[in-house]
């Protein structure tokens, strides 16, 4: 048996246990694995097949990455080809893959990858090319799935950035919004945020109420909480408008590592990536903000309580003039 495997899509640490595990599954059956470099690419000549043997996956578990590379951009359905006047033009080369498939004999493929890789390879499977599919994405929404390896780092990697932010909001008394991948599901967002105790958390699948997201924060300060943690999916966004989703992000890179690190190795389930970015919401984004805002300081300097810690006065005197206290 001759197989070979690809990983496509964006990087992701636990790839290389997945590779390793296939590798030396195989070869416990006898079998002969091939890697195609950067996801159909190597079929197509953009990069190599190669084969991968028991000393090509030895120490590489820890790994960050892919050893085979790995792209967003290879769709053989829609191939990108230069043209003669240096114009880009999509063309569909998925024949010529099946072709280098069978031209090199092999009997079965594994594509590793997340929603756009798999449904890439469930069209080569169309075709007649025998797929095995690993379905890999930090935003764990491959249908048919429990859970895709990727997911249990992002969510820890995002749970450990807000339970950091919430000394430093705290420290400040600020509100802090803090944006997670997730441009169509909010997985890491829900997960992340009731982990790290958020106070609201805006998912892709519920559009939400800036002036409710607001009223919350201003309850909690009322009640003495002077900050509050937003956690947002990249793809939130409000009633009627449009998604906060912004390009770029934080990097993918990195060692398979989270709380369950060791477990997440052995399921090569592994993935970084969530950006933590201020949502670009102005000031005058909350309807009644302003008024809400001198209403709680009217009402705090009618009490004699400060705006600022057990302390009162403005921030430059704090130390200098304590609270009057009751008689």
């Amino acid at each position: 048996m001759r197989i070979a495997i690809s990983t496509g899509g964006g990087d992701a640490p636990g790839l290389n246990a997945v590779i390793r595990a296939v590798v030396l599954s195989s070869m416990q059956r006898g079998w002969t694995v091939y890697g195609i470099q950067r996801g159909f690419g190597g079929l197509l000549g953009d990069a190599d097949v190669v084969p991968v043997t028991q000393d090509t996956v030895r120490g590489i578990t820890h790994l960050g990455g892919t050893i085979l590379g790995t792209t967003n951009r290879g769709n053989p359905f829609s191939w990108p080809v230069k043209q003669a006047d240096g114009t880009i033009q999509e063309v569909d080369r998925s024949d010529e893959v099946v072709s280098a498939f069978h031209r090199l004999a092999l009997d079965a493929m594994i594509v590793v990858g997340g929603d756009g890789s798999l449904r890439i390879a469930e069209r080569f499977g169309e075709k007649g090319v025998p797929i095995v599919g690993v379905p890999k994405t930090i935003d764990n929404d491959v249908r048919g799935t429990v859970i895709t390896f990727g997911f249990d780092t992002a969510v820890n990697t995002a749970t450990d950035a807000i339970d950091k932010l919430h000394s430093t909001a705290e420290s400040h008394q600020r509100v802090f919004v803090v944006e997670v991948m997730g441009r169509h599901a909010g997985w890491i967002a829900l997960n992340s945020g009731l982990a790290g105790t958020a106070d609201a958390i805006l998912i892709p699948e519920i559009p939400f109420d800036i002036g409710k997201v607001c009223d919350k924060v201003f309850e909690r300060d009322l009640t003495g909480r002077h900050f509050s943690i937003v956690v947002a999916a990249e793809g939130a966004r409000p009633a009627g408008g449009e998604e906060l989703y912004q390009s770029g992000g934080a990097p993918r890179g990195g060692p398979p590592r989270d709380s369950g690190g060791s477990r997440n190795r052995s399921l090569g389930k592994s993935r970084s990536g969530p950006a933590r970015r201020r949502a670009r919401w102005s000031s005058d984004t909350c309807s009644g903000v302003a008024a809400r805002r001198r209403s709680i300081d009217s009402w705090r300097s009618g009490l004699g309580r400060p705006r600022y810690g057990p302390w009162s006065g403005s921030n430059s005197d704090t130390w200098s003039r304590p609270i009057p206290r009751p008689s």
